[in-house]
C-alpha cells in the first residue's frame, strides 16, 4: 500500500491518494486521505503513472558526450554510432543496457521499447544462440527493474537501389541483417522472453533498410501475433528523395501500399511529411512516436506533431539516442518545439503531454494495462518531487504543469514497478551506483 501526497488521476491532481496493490496490479485507489494510513509507504510529491520510453537504442547511450564534438549531420553521426556497434558482444551489451535501463528507472521510466537491430556477431555471423543479443537486452531490463518490449528489427539493406531490391548491407550493417524477411521472421519467432516483464514486437528499420517486397512479411508477422510494429519514417529528407526516385511515392505511401500502417503500428520521427502523408497516418490510426531531444541533437528537424494528432494519430515519446534520458523533457520539448515552428503557444496541456508519456506510450508498446492509476492496471508509477529548486513554488493544483514544464528526471524520487520499489528516495535498489555502472560499461565494453 502506498500513500501519494498528490497523484495525477485521469488528468486531475488529487491530494492524499492511497494506492493499494497486490499481484503487481493496483487493486484500489482511494482519494481524500490526508495522511499515510498505517503500513502505507509515503510518496512525497506528485505521483504519475510510470513513464513509457517508446523508442530506445540502448547502445547509443555510449555516444553521449562524444558525438557533440564538431559539426556534421545525421550521416556523420551514424559513422560514430557504427563504431560502437562494431565492438559490442552479448556480455558487454548486457552491461551497457543494464546501466542504461537503470538510468531510465531513475528518471521515472517503467517500460522501454527497445528498437533492436544489433543481432549478430561481426561479419553477420549468427551466435550459437541467434537471439543472444535480444536475450541480453531482456535480461538487462529485468535486472534494472523495468518492463521491456523488444522490438525485433528487420534490417536487410543499406539503402534504396531499385524497386525490386535494396543496396547490400555494408560491413557495419552485416551484424544487423538476417538476409531476408523470411529469415528474420524465423529468428524473431524463436525469441521467447523469460519473465513477465518482457514482450516481443517487430520493427521495420526503415524503407531504406527493408526492400518494398519484404515489407508485408514483417507487417504480417506482427499482425498474426497481435504484436506492436514500429518503423523509422521520413527521418531524413534524403530518405524521402531516394524513395521518390525509386518508387515514385513517399515512404508513407509505400508503407500504406504494403499494408504496414494501422492502429498497431507506430511511426517513429515522422519528421519530413507531406500533407498527404499526414492524412494517411492519421486516417489509418497509425501512432507516431516523437523523439524531440534526439531530433534536435541530430539537427533532423521538427515534425508536424500537432497536425498528426489532429489527423488522428495518437502521439507518444521516446529518448531514442539518449542524448538525454528524460521523458519529462521530451514532453516539454514537444510543446516548445511546436511553439518555435508555429510562433504560437499552448498546443497541448500538461495533462495531454503526460498522457503521451504514459498511457499512449504503453499502448504503443503493447502494454495497454499500464499507463493509468486505476484499479486493475499494472502497479507501475513514479513520483516527482515538488520541493526541488525546479518545482518549488506553484500551488498544488498546478503540480502537473510544474512536472511537465519545469521538472527533470533528476526530480524523480520514487519508481515503482509491479507494486515494488525499483527506485526509492532517488536511489536505484538493485544498481545502487548507476553512474559507475554506466562509466564502467562504456569504458570496458562499448569503447573498448
Amino acid at each position: 500500500m502506498y500513500w501519494a501526497e498528490y497523484a495525477w488521476l485521469d488528468g486531475t491532481v488529487e491530494q492524499g491518494v492511497v494506492l493499494e496493490t497486490a499481484g503487481g496490479r493496483i487493486t484500489a485507489v482511494r482519494t481524500g486521505v490526508p495522511a499515510p494510513p498505517p503500513g502505507a509507504e509515503p510518496l512525497r510529491g506528485l505521483t504519475l503513472p510510470g513513464l513509457a520510453n517508446a523508442h530506445s537504442h540502448a547502445f547509443h547511450r555510449a555516444l553521449r558526450g562524444t558525438v557533440q564534438i564538431g559539426s556534421g549531420t545525421f550521416w556523420t553521426w551514424r559513422r560514430v554510432m557504427y563504431s560502437v556497434a562494431d565492438r559490442l558482444t552479448p556480455e558487454s551489451y548486457f552491461a551497457l543496457a543494464r546501466a542504461t535501463y537503470a538510468e531510465m528507472a531513475l528518471a521515472g521510466i517503467t517500460c522501454v521499447g527497445e528498437f533492436h537491430y544489433l543481432h549478430h556477431a561481426p561479419g553477420g555471423i549468427p551466435y550459437d544462440d541467434p537471439n543472444a543479443m535480444g536475450h541480453a537486452l531482456i535480461a538487462a531490463a529485468a535486472e534494472a527493474g523495468i518492463r521491456i518490449t523488444l522490438l525485433d528489427t528487420c534490417y536487410l539493406a543499406s539503402g534504396l537501389l531499385s524497386a525490386r531490391r535494396g543496396k547490400a548491407p555494408d560491413r557495419h550493417q552485416l551484424r544487423f541483417s538476417d538476409g531476408s524477411a523470411a529469415a528474420w521472421a524465423e529468428r524473431a519467432a524463436a525469441l521467447v522472453p523469460e519473465g513477465d516483464h518482457a514482450r516481443v514486437g517487430a520493427a521495420i528499420h526503415s524503407v531504406r533498410a527493408v526492400p518494398a517486397a519484404e515489407l508485408a512479411t514483417v507487417a504480417d508477422w506482427a499482425r498474426e501475433r497481435d504484436a506492436p510494429l514500429h518503423v523509422h519514417l521520413s527521418e531524413q529528407p534524403a530518405e524521402n528523395d531516394a524513395c521518390l526516385a525509386v518508387h515514385d511515392r513517399t515512404p508513407t505511401r509505400l508503407l500504406a501500399d504494403h499494408g504496414v500502417l494501422g492502429p498497431g503500428t507506430t511511426a517513429v520521427h515522422a519528421t519530413h511529411l507531406t500533407a498527404a502523408d499526414v492524412a494517411l497516418l492519421g486516417g489509418s490510426g497509425t501512432r507516431v512516436c516523437m523523439c524531440p531531444t534526439t531530433e534536435r541533437d541530430l539537427a533532423d528537424g521538427i515534425g508536424p506533431a500537432a497536425d498528426l494528432m489532429r489527423a488522428g494519430s495518437p502521439l507518444c515519446l521516446g529518448s531514442d539516442s539518449h542524448a538525454v534520458i528524460d521523458l519529462l523533457e521530451e514532453a516539454r520539448a514537444l510543446e516548445l518545439d511546436e511553439r518555435l515552428r508555429t510562433r504560437a503557444r499552448g498546443h497541448w496541456t500538461a495533462s495531454q503531454l503526460l498522457r503521451f508519456a504514459t498511457e499512449f506510450g504503453h499502448a504503443s508498446l503493447g502494454w495497454p494495462e499500464a499507463g493509468r492509476l486505476e484499479a486493475g492496471r499494472l502497479a507501475d508509477f513514479t513520483t516527482v518531487a515538488l520541493d526541488s529548486v525546479r518545482t518549488a513554488g506553484p500551488p498544488a493544483r498546478l503540480a502537473a504543469q510544474a512536472a511537465v514544464f519545469a521538472a527533470t528526471g533528476a526530480d524523480v524520487r520514487h519508481t515503482v514497478v509491479g507494486g515494488r520499489h525499483v527506485v526509492r528516495d532517488g536511489v536505484h535498489r538493485s544498481v545502487p551506483d548507476v553512474p559507475a555502472a554506466l562509466a564502467d560499461a562504456i569504458q570496458q565494453g562499448a569503447a573498448r
